[in-house]
C-alpha cells in the first residue's frame, strides 16, 4: 500500500491500471511494449506500473489473470440466469466467445508466444472444461440431453477448446477464437439435444 494512501484507494487505482492495460493489450497485443512504453500510454510513471509487478513478466501475467478473472466472472454472470442445463451449456460456451471478441490477432499471438500467460489461458480452459463437463453431466441426469458418455463429449469438448486456446483452430479455419467458442456450442448442442 502507498504510504498515507487508503486500502480502497490503492485497490481502485490497481484496478484502473488493469483495465487501461487490459485494453491496450486487447487491442495491440502486449509483447512489444516495454515498461516505459506501457507508462507512456497510460501517462503513469514506470513507478506507479509497478503496483502491478516490478518486472514487465510479472505486469503482463497480472494483467492476463485479469482479463480471465473477469471474463470469467461475466461468463458465470451470463449462464447463472439460465433456466436449463441446454440454456446453461449454450450461454457458457457462448458467452466465453463473447469475452474473446475483443481480442485482438496480435494479443491472441502474444498469448500463445508468451509462456507464463499462455499458462494462464492453459488453466483457464481447463477449468472450462471441467464446467461444461459438470453442465453436460447436470443436463444428461435432467432428461435434456440425450444419453450420451459425458466423459467423452467433455472430453472432445476439452480438446477443441485447448486447440482454440492454441490457434491451431484459428490457423485450421480462419476462425477467430470467439467464433470458433459459437461453433462449438451449435455443434455440441445439436449433437446431444434429446429428441423432442
Amino acid at each position: 500500500m502507498l504510504s498515507g494512501v487508503p486500502a480502497s484507494a490503492t485497490t481502485t487505482r490497481r484496478e484502473e491500471l488493469l483495465d487501461g492495460l487490459l485494453a491496450l493489450f486487447l487491442a495491440e497485443g502486449f509483447r512489444q511494449f516495454t515498461l516505459a512504453d506501457l507508462a507512456a500510454r497510460l501517462r503513469c510513471s514506470k513507478t506507479t506500473l509497478y503496483a502491478l509487478g516490478q518486472t514487465k513478466e510479472q505486469v503482463t501475467v497480472n494483467v492476463v489473470r485479469h482479463f480471465f478473472r473477469t471474463s470469467t466472472d461475466a461468463v458465470e454472470a451470463r449462464t447463472a440466469s439460465a433456466a436449463s442445463a441446454t440454456a446453461r451449456l449454450e450461454a457458457y460456451l457462448r458467452a466465453i466467445g463473447r469475452e474473446l471478441r475483443p481480442a485482438s490477432a496480435a494479443f491472441m499471438e502474444d498469448l500463445g508466444a508468451h509462456a507464463a500467460a499462455r499458462e494462464v489461458y492453459e488453466r483457464n480452459t481447463e477449468l472450462a472444461a471441467g464446467r461444461v463437463r459438470d453442465i453436460l453431466t447436470e443436463g444428461v441426469r435432467a432428461g435434456e440431453f440425450r444419453e450420451v458418455d459425458t466423459a467423452f463429449v467433455a472430453d472432445v469438448t476439452a480438446s477443441t477448446m485447448q486447440r482454440i486456446q492454441t490457434g491451431a483452430v484459428r490457423g485450421a479455419t480462419g476462425l477467430h477464437d470467439a467464433d470458433a467458442y459459437d461453433a462449438l456450442a451449435a455443434l455440441v448442442l445439436e449433437g446431444i439435444r434429446a429428441p423432442a
